[in-house]
């Protein structure tokens, strides 16, 4: 990019109005990267030839290998449409789903977003997340129909045909937009509804019983052609085009208006040549729409001459009809690509369709609405009304956008980037003067030397001895000078006044609340743990994709790279000159970190640099979590296994620096009970049912204490209610005195629903409010229930509870909890953590003295109650819990009996297929277990030649529904599977694979019979 587009660039900062912040979403493989280097082009940053095929925005090494985007890019873009400049700040994200936290970061710093949808492929869940995630962050998204081409090339399509297929892919789309539209509707009238029940209705009233989706207004929100906020494209040929394109070229052919034709162009409306009019029902008068006779026809006809006919006269003829300029070599080429790039660039450049629709339809940073302010200023959790009197006018800044106002900054991510590519370590041409005057001082000195006739000549050793010497110091000075290889830089956006290098600024934790340390911070005190720093602002960057260009000032409303506060911030944070301004909310994350796995290095002594390394990759990657288990093993958890194999090569390649090994992953399961099953494992009804026994009574080692507790499973849907409310309860547990009206209305709500399903089960009803505890980590899916005399602490926020203080056991209280704690943390057949039960104590007693020398009676109660429930818990059925993954494919018919067969290999479930209409492809979704995932991928796309793609998320816990003890023992079970139970038995192999990987013992034969084999030869 030249020195003067730059410099436009950078004078564009300054007009808020003209700023347009975007990033483009997408499914993998829709074309994000193709289209935006359309864009790109435009700049001249690259050849016009080879956009859609360089990918510029994939600067990685592994993202051109695979074709696929890994990391959330930007490039600021100058953009010139009737006379008035614009500055666009394109993001391109990523669309695998591994990768959707990098979504996250682009879409926060965003006001609009280019949704691109493949047309022959439609809908697909990523479009889903990445729609909603645009919804959830409030920022209005416009659409992009790519990959027409393909109906033309692929499908064989007929331009009816192929305009049929647009509508229902537009209807998929705002089917979508439609449904988030309803359910936020029904949310805010369900809240209204719970106010008026507050308030008594008269005999003469009326009840209101809408909904009020009557009121609520959505006629901005769909995708419609003619109101300008689509675009039919083809990214790899370089063309696009939207209504309005088409509109200016028919209405001085035609006659019409420029405005008549924009409403008719798509829709159900033809024209009558003779009449010179439009008419409405051309599909019940057996006619073509405008849109196939005006446009797809003529786009139809240029890929017959060029693809299927290779006709270069009538070629020539178009090319001479559409007054066009393209190269004379360019139409004599024999790549029917080439010609079709040069025909359509020419003729429906795609770069100025998008740029268009993004100018006209998106907003610009001033427009930022206060429902946005709000919503970034203030959680959900808390309402804005009850933040501090100075943070609440922070909103009027966010607002208007104002550059004379506080400076508000937020950093989504922190980005890695080579000191060496920083603008102020790159070679920068000499100018004219700097070269004059290096000319001067090297005459000077030659003169001097010219003078110098007293000069003494040293002898060799002399001369070498020197050069030693100076080569001893100068590599000491570079060892003590030596700087890290690698810079972070800080993907930030400027809401409100401006920046400039050398700012002091505070930093702002998520944690930090402005309304009880704000007052201290502005009189210079800073309390400890207040979780605020001050930090200085080093350089400022406009982003270039690949390069930076360093700039001295940003105004509010941009996007910009900022160096220096590697130290202060980790991953994301807030950044103010006020301290009233509290932190922004937290990016919302669509998937869940749940592939581990142990790193260590090959050679021990390079341990240091592993563990500098794994720190960088946690700064420098959004989703990636670094932790050291309490074995003292380095684990790294990442979002899945494309996620895990990018970071293990920048962990090698570029922070750490030294060879790796790398465990299997460590999937985590659970451990749960069952109702007793009615069949055997052939679905024989079971006869005989041996008498249980439930209650488990123990004592202390000293006779002290002894309890009886009893192992009753959770209903499935409760269990899974406190795995999903974990954060509800755990602020619950955090903050009894000091939750919020809303999140205490969520605490009832929850209470409400958690006694309901617990009436549902027999054994469990009228036991909600005698909840005990909840593990383990006091916010687990597990409930301690106290059905004994005792008078326990209320786990519910506003109970009272009336404590007798000379009740021995009240001092002992804890220490039981903490035992519940421990026994659920880790359960008897392979300590992972349980899930789903209740542990009812239905007796408990304290003597007040017992036999000595057993040490403290808290520590052996601790002990007590661990092994009690887990004794309570042997006493059932038990089962494993594996997670589960949804699997989405896209496969082609011809080898869907292969990609099942892949799919039963690996013990995964078909919930559901559909066929895309129109098409061959299938779109399959399944539930897979995450410790059978591995190298799926892989071994999917090579059974069926690369026609399937899966995309993996975590879903669920689901239940291995075989007892890890189990051998056949009835006749029909030795008949079907075996005196040895030659099929494997699943859950014991998972259950001894973790147990082999903790240490801990196992029970199985290695050698079964351990004779020689006796060999008979001849000569004995």
């Amino acid at each position: 990019m030249t020195s003067l587009l730059i410099n436009k660039l950078a004078k564009l900062q300054n007009s808020v109005d003209n700023i347009r912040n975007i990033c483009i979403l997408a499914h993998v493989d829709h074309g994000k990267t193709s289209l935006a280097d359309s864009l790109v082009a435009t700049n001249g940053v690259i050849s016009s030839r080879l956009a859609g095929k360089l990918r510029y925005m994939d600067s990685r090494k592994d993202e051109q290998e695979r074709g696929i985007t890994m990391k959330s890019s930007a490039i600021a873009l100058f953009y010139l449409e009737e006379g008035k400049e614009y500055l666009v700040n394109l993001m391109d994200s990523p669309g695998h789903v591994d990768f959707s936290s990098e979504v996250s970061t682009a879409v926060r710093l965003c006001d609009g977003a280019i949704l691109v949808v493949d047309v022959v492929e439609g809908v697909q869940p990523q479009t889903k997340v990445v729609l909603r995630q645009a919804w959830d962050e409030g920022i209005k998204p416009v659409l992009v129909l790519n990959k027409v081409d393909r109906l033309v090339v692929e499908m064989k399509q007929d331009p009816l045909a192929a305009y049929h297929h647009m509508v229902q892919v537009l209807e998929q789309v705002n089917a979508l937009v439609a449904e988030m539209f309803n359910q936020e509707v029904l949310e805010q009238s369900s809240k209204v509804t719970q106010e008026k029940k507050n308030v008594e209705i008269g005999v003469d009233d009326v009840y209101d019983w809408s909904s009020g989706m009557e009121d609520a207004d959505d006629s901005s929100l769909y995708f419609s052609p003619e109101m300008g906020n689509v675009v039919f494209c083809s990214a790899v040929d370089g063309w696009a085009f939207s209504l309005n394109t088409f509109a200016k070229i028919y209405s001085k052919k035609l006659g019409f208006s420029e405005s008549v034709l924009q409403r008719t162009l798509w829709g159900d409306f033809y024209i009558n040549m003779k009449a010179k009019k439009i008419y409405n029902g051309a599909g019940a008068k057996a006619k073509k729409p405008l849109f196939v006779s005006l446009v797809l026809d003529n786009i139809w006809a240029v890929y017959e001459a060029v693809v299927v006919r290779k006709d270069k006269e009538r070629l020539e003829k178009m090319v001479s009809s559409l007054s066009l300029t393209v190269p004379a070599r360019d139409l004599r080429s024999t790549d029917p690509k080439q010609q079709l790039s040069a025909i359509f660039s020419s003729w429906l450049p795609l770069a100025a369709a998008v740029l268009s629709m993004v100018a006209r339809k998106l907003p610009s940073p001033a427009q930022l609405g206060p429902e946005r302010a709000e919503m970034l200023l203030c959680s959900k959790t808390k309402k804005f009304s009850s933040l501090p009197p100075a943070t609440q006018e922070l909103k009027q800044h966010f607002v208007s956008c104002s550059p004379s106002g506080p400076t508000i900054i937020f950093i989504s991510k922190m980005f890695p980037v080579a000191r060496s590519q920083l603008p102020e370590h790159k070679a920068r041409p000499l100018t004219a003067e700097e070269l004059a005057g290096r000319r001067e001082v090297a005459r000077a000195r030659h003169a001097e030397k010219q003078l110098s006739e007293g000069a003494v000549q040293l002898t060799a050793e002399q001369m070498e001895q020197l050069t030693t010497r100076e080569k001893v110091v100068a590599g000491v000075e570079k060892e003590t000078e030596k700087e890290p290889e690698i810079a972070f830089i800080a993907f930030a956006r400027v809401y409100s006044g401006c920046v400039e290098p050398g700012q002091e600024l505070w930093v702002i934790g998520p944690k930090y609340d402005p309304a009880l340390t704000a007052v201290s911070l502005e009189s210079g005190q800073v309390p400890l743990n207040c979780h605020v720093t001050r930090a200085t602002v080093d350089n400022l960057y406009i982003l270039l994709g690949r390069d930076l260009e360093q700039v001295d000032k940003v105004p509010a409303g941009n996007v910009l790279g900022m160096s220096g506060l590697a130290s202060s911030v980790l991953k994301s944070a807030t950044l103010s000159t006020t301290p009233w301004c509290p932190p922004f909310v937290p990016v919302v994350q669509s998937s869940v970190p749940i592939l581990r796995v142990a790193v260590e290095p090959v050679l021990s002594s390079d341990l240091p640099r592993l563990e500098a390394g794994l720190q960088l990759l946690n700064q420098a990657d959004a989703h990636v979590e670094v932790l050291v288990s309490e074995a003292g093993e380095h684990l790294l958890v990442t979002a899945g296994e494309v996620h895990l194999q990018r970071c293990l090569a920048d962990l090698t390649e570029e922070y750490a620096g030294c060879q790796v090994t790398v465990s299997d992953p460590i999937v985590p399961f659970r451990e749960t009970i069952v109702i007793p099953p009615e069949t055997d494992m052939v679905n024989e009804v079971i006869q005989e049912e041996k008498p249980e026994e439930e209650l488990v009574v123990m004592e202390t080692p000293n006779k002290q204490c002894m309890v009886k507790i009893r192992a009753v499973p959770l209903p499935a849907k409760l269990a899974r209610l406190l795995e999903d409310q974990g954060d509800l309860i755990k602020a619950m547990a955090r903050q009894k005195g000091e939750l919020t009206n809303k999140t205490m209305e969520e605490v009832v709500k929850l209470k409400k629903e958690v006694f309901n399903l617990l009436d549902t089960d027999e054994r469990l009803q009228g036991t909600g409010d005698k909840i005990w505890s909840l593990g383990p980590k006091r916010c687990g899916p597990n409930l301690l229930i106290n059905m004994t005399d005792f008078s326990s602490s209320e786990v519910w926020p506003g109970g009272q509870v009336a404590r007798d203080n000379t009740d021995t056991r009240t001092d002992m209280e804890s220490s039981l909890v903490q035992g519940f704690q421990l026994a659920t943390m880790a359960g008897p057949l392979c300590e992972e953590q349980m899930m789903g039960l209740a542990f009812i104590v239905e007796g408990w007693e304290v003597k007040e003295a017992g036999e000595a020398g057993w040490g403290p009676l808290s520590g052996q109660i601790v002990s007590l109650v661990k092994d009690c429930c887990r004794r309570a818990f042997l006493t059932k059925p038990v089962r494993l819990m594996t997670a589960m993954y949804v699997c989405n494919i896209a496969v082609k018919a011809e080898v869907l009996g292969k990609m099942f067969t892949v799919l039963h290999r690996r013990r995964g479930q078909v919930v559901k297929e559909e066929l895309i209409e129109g098409s061959s492809t299938f779109t399959v979704t399944a539930h897979i277990p995450v410790i059978e995932s591995m190298n799926f991928g892989a071994e999917l796309r090579k059974q069926t030649s690369g026609m399937a793609m899966p995309q993996l998320v975590f879903s669920h816990w689901e239940v291995v529904d075989i007892d890890p003890s189990w051998e056949p023992s009835t006749e029909e079970e030795l008949l079907h599977f075996g005196e040895k139970a030659d099929s494997e038995n699943p859950a014991l192999r998972y259950m001894n694979d973790i147990r082999k990987r903790k240490g801990l013992k196992i029970d199985e034969k290695l050698v079964e019979f351990a004779e020689k084999q006796r060999t008979l030869t001849k000569s004995k």
